[in-house]
């Protein structure tokens, strides 16, 4: 009887974390979301195969599709303070992806090939005409992945602190399947997502790695990626666990070598940024590189002016 007692206790005991765990997870849902900050009054859906996709379309002249960085936070958000200005003589398309910002968020698992296809649908049933690509961060990858499968889609590449050839292939390790277990675990993996992405997370990673001058950081930024990282509740991980396990990986050196107009934009002040140019540099030698002083990761938040000047020259 006590044995049945202990047992009934213990049951007891883990039934009430879970749902502790399924309230916490919830209550930082809700009040990550609750601003609305990222709404786009203007969003458009494309229907694509695996789930809908937001988009918006602004501005007149040759087409110009911005990819924000691949990670949970990321969205179209981070392009609002350029977007205006390259809209004056270009269409500007701004795409969230699948997984990630108010595009849905199916449970698969996410790759690069499944992203090369989404774009190269995108550009050939949205846009319908060869495109100007900006990528910032680890979307680089994808852009190059898509460019050199469908070649005359694309007309200029240009990539804001790139992904390097080097980290861009590294691919599952042997724990990667471990950490997709205990992820894709209900209740248990959302609290380990969503301490992962807490708020504390975006305002070191902002005030360490993304942005040169703290004080050029505004609140609103920081709410937003933190909002975007929680849109959806549970289904938000996806996207995480994918890139955490090492599932959105390719070898771009081919790409690299074989694509014409390429072009990489660099903060100064972000410490790999010279070596991973470099990286480029030696796969082709005929890559344009700049730079943007007082900037790190996120020079079309930090440096808006300075980064549309530098596109302007190459969209010309």
């Amino acid at each position: 009887m006590n044995k049945c007692r202990k047992l009934g206790f213990a049951v007891a005991a883990c039934g009430a974390s879970i749902t502790a765990l399924h309230l916490i997870n919830k209550k930082i849902a809700k009040t990550a979301t609750q601003k609305n900050i990222t709404a786009n009054s203007d969003e458009l859906v494309y229907e694509w195969k695996f789930g809908k996709v937001a988009y918006t379309k602004s501005g007149k002249g040759s087409p110009v599709l911005l990819l924000h960085d691949l990670s949970p936070e990321a969205s179209s958000y981070e392009w609002k303070r350029i977007k205006k200005a390259l809209a004056e003589k270009h269409t500007v398309y701004t795409i969230d992806l699948l997984g990630c910002g108010h595009s849905e968020k199916p449970d698969i698992t996410y790759t690069i090939y499944m992203y090369t296809q989404l774009l190269n649908d995108f550009i050939l049933h949205v846009i319908n005409k060869r495109v100007d690509i900006i990528t910032s961060k680890d979307s680089s990858t994808i852009a190059l992945m898509s460019a050199i499968s469908n070649p005359l889609a694309y007309d200029n590449i240009i990539l804001i602190n790139p992904q390097s050839p080097v980290d861009a292939r590294k691919g599952p390790d042997h724990y990667s399947r471990y950490r997709k277990y205990m992820l894709n675990i209900p209740v248990i993996g959302t609290f380990i997502y969503n301490m992962c992405v807490r708020h504390t997370f975006f305002e070191r990673d902002f005030t360490t790695r993304n942005f040169y001058n703290k004080h050029y950081i505004n609140k609103e930024w920081l709410e937003a990626f933190n909002e975007t990282a929680h849109i959806g509740g549970a289904k938000a991980k996806y996207v995480y666990l994918s890139k955490d396990c090492g599932y959105t990986t390719a070898v771009i050196s081919r790409a690299v070598k074989t694509l014409n107009k390429i072009s990489i934009i660099n903060g100064k002040e972000n410490a790999s940024g010279k070596d991973i140019a470099q990286q480029f540099l030696n796969i082709n030698p005929t890559i344009s590189t700049y730079q943007i002083t007082n900037s790190k990761l996120l020079p079309q938040l930090e440096q808006p002016l300075e980064l549309n000047k530098i596109l302007k020259k190459i969209l010309r």
